[in-house]
């Protein structure tokens, strides 16, 4: 079965790692690197549980007067959308959800329903669906999508084409409603279709979940937006209007902002940017692969096994780009390899903090770390591999190696060393684009 990922922190206890105590710092990134890789990466999609869903509502017969407002406001929608199709262009402002939403995710405005109302949804690369907290829900957030005023709202029957490519669909009262787990939670949702807008474009009878109950706290609180390549994601609900490309740059996390953007559509991106291709796993179709030959630290291009770094679609091997993710994980033989080289350039006295293992409690001077690709690289600033206590006195290697489960042979680059630079998904070329773009 496709394991897809996920966010992975506990939204209640995320900080800014800037602005907390060295104790503070050790329990924040080591629930980031149990929870965050473990679940995140490990999700599976679970069975139906035994809470029933709660039913879609309703509605009471309208009057002739009410039915003609109704499809007015339907036929403003579909203008909209057919202005729309005229650009083949969005660009979508986008913000670190740490302040925003408690949330380690980055977030985007998307505007649900006729008439519609704002949520800030994750947006995940490697996730397929969207889904967003509903009306009545049990569990989720004080925001939420109130489905029974929207007058463009529908929800989905088992005899719906859609219903089947949902994980784990069940039929109540011809409703088609699904469960699926995410990090450490659980979502279960009914499969529903309403217009969603994206900037100045708009999409009518998008497919999501409209999510009734949920446990945990990985959820993004307002909502997820998949990225993915799987038939219910926004690339392929959308393929017409933006062909499968899009590219986003993501602010620092620290930043509060929405200075960053998603592009959406080929209009727009780019033009002087290096790619690599982009590689298929059929058993994970929805990661996006790339080839990445080596890592540079300092002038050195340290010694990682071949096997370290090779894509293999039977075990699912390989490295993928994730905006989900928030620290880059390497496959144990080339983290080792990494964080030696960078310990020895370094020259100091090394401690632990948390789940990081090269934490240094004196002034360093850092050395470069470099991605290599296949036809190009990726220079990292400092801030994209290191954090820092607000006084400076604590400095780690913000990475960490696989986790010893199913997930051991992939390497995981992670939102905060993609932090300002513009990342170009290409997909029906197979290429991605990397560039340094300074969205603060």
């Amino acid at each position: 079965m496709q394991l897809p990922l996920g966010i992975m922190q506990n939204c209640k206890t995320t900080k800014y790692i800037d602005s907390l105590s060295v104790e503070s710092i050790s329990a924040v990134a080591e629930l980031s690197l149990h929870h965050e890789f473990s679940q995140h990466l490990e999700r599976e999609l679970g069975p139906p549980r035994e809470q029933p869903l709660l039913p879609i509502q309703t509605r009471e017969p309208v009057s002739w007067r009410e039915d003609v407002v109704q499809m007015q406001s339907k036929d403003l929608g579909r203008l909209q959308y057919l202005a729309s199709l005229v650009a083949g262009k969005s660009v979508v402002p986008i913000a670190s959800g740490r302040q925003i939403v408690q949330s380690p995710t980055y977030i985007v405005r998307a505007r649900f329903g006729t008439p519609p109302q704002t949520l800030l949804m994750a947006v995940d690369t490697s996730n397929d669906a969207a889904w967003v907290p509903c009306s009545g829900c049990v569990g989720c957030a004080a925001t939420v999508f109130d489905f029974a005023t929207s007058d463009s709202f529908k929800s989905l029957g088992c005899q719906d084409a859609q219903c089947n490519q949902v994980p784990n669909p069940t039929c109540t009262s011809s409703t088609c409603s699904y469960t699926m787990t995410y990090g450490g939670s659980t979502v279960a949702a009914n499969l529903s279709q309403d217009t969603i807008m994206l900037a100045n474009d708009s999409v009518p009878a998008y497919t999501f979940g409209c999510i009734q109950k949920t446990s945990g706290t990985s959820v993004p609180p307002q909502g997820l937006l998949g990225l993915g390549r799987g038939p219910l994601s926004l690339l392929s609900q959308t393929q017409s209007l933006y062909q499968s490309t899009f590219s986003y740059c993501l602010p620092s996390f620290k930043s509060g902002n929405f200075s960053g953007s998603l592009i959406l559509g080929p209009v727009g991106q780019p033009k002087k940017i290096k790619y690599t291709q982009l590689l298929k796993n059929p058993r994970r179709s929805s990661l996006y692969y790339v080839n990445m030959t080596g890592i540079r630290v300092g002038r050195r291009v340290v010694n990682i096994p071949q096997t370290a770094l090779a894509f293999n679609t039977t075990t699912g091997a390989g490295t993928i780009i994730d905006s989900g993710t928030v620290y880059t994980r390497l496959v144990e033989p080339a983290y080792i390899a990494v964080r030696e080289e960078f310990r020895r350039l370094v020259d100091a006295n090394v401690s632990s903090l948390g789940g990081f293992d090269t934490c240094y409690t004196v002034p360093i001077v850092a050395p470069n770390l470099t991605f290599i690709f296949s036809g190009m690289i990726m220079k990292l600033p400092p801030d994209n591999y290191l954090i820092r206590s607000t006084a400076g006195s604590t400095t780690c290697l913000a990475m960490a190696a696989a986790p010893n489960n199913v997930n051991s042979v992939l390497n995981v680059i992670a939102n905060l060393q993609q932090q300002n630079h513009r990342i170009l998904f290409d997909v029906p070329n197979s290429r991605l684009g990397i560039a340094h773009e300074t969205c603060t």
